[in-house]
């Protein structure tokens, strides 16, 4: 077994989204996917500008994932250019109210392949209580519930 400390201690101070983003395809290539994973995890704490541990720092780390997962499926640099358009419109909070309420969107089942549940707009609502309706709260839990996830996991995850 290689000892890839060192690698892991560059990922965990890595401030270059284009260092983790090659991170992550080496990972990928050569089958480490501890390391992939390790640098994916980095690269969506990093590229948001909002302070972590708010609403937005939580979508906009969803939305970093989504990107870069997109960016893999498709081989060429995808961006949620329609979400990111419709945030400008109505603001983060408003759109994942809008996700709760609505059927699931593409992103919900590609994270849920991913085995990320903690990174769905539904997982951002149930973190962020104060900020949605008693309604919107109980969608997001339902679908969540209904997707098989343990709704207790994905809010330690994501304090994580």
């Amino acid at each position: 077994m290689t000892d890839h400390s060192k690698l892991f201690a560059f990922i965990a101070r890595c401030e270059s989204p284009a260092d983790l983003k090659e991170m992550i395809r080496k990972g990928r290539l050569q089958n480490e996917q501890a390391l992939a994973d390790a640098a994916f995890n980095r690269l969506i704490t990093i590229a948001p500008a909002a302070n972590p541990g708010t609403l937005e720092h939580d979508f906009w780390r969803t939305v970093a994932a989504f990107e870069q997962l997109r960016t893999e499926y498709n081989g060429k640099t995808t961006l949620l250019s329609r979400t990111r358009q419709k945030v400008a419109k109505v603001g983060e909070q408003a759109l994942l109210a809008e996700w709760a309420r609505s059927k699931p969107t593409t992103g919900f089942e590609m994270l849920l392949e991913m085995r990320r549940p903690d990174l769905t707009g539904e997982a951002i609502v149930l973190r962020h209580p104060d900020r949605f309706t008693e309604a919107e709260r109980a969608a997001a839990t339902d679908r969540l519930v209904a997707a098989g996830v343990e709704v207790a996991g994905i809010l330690e995850l994501g304090a994580a």
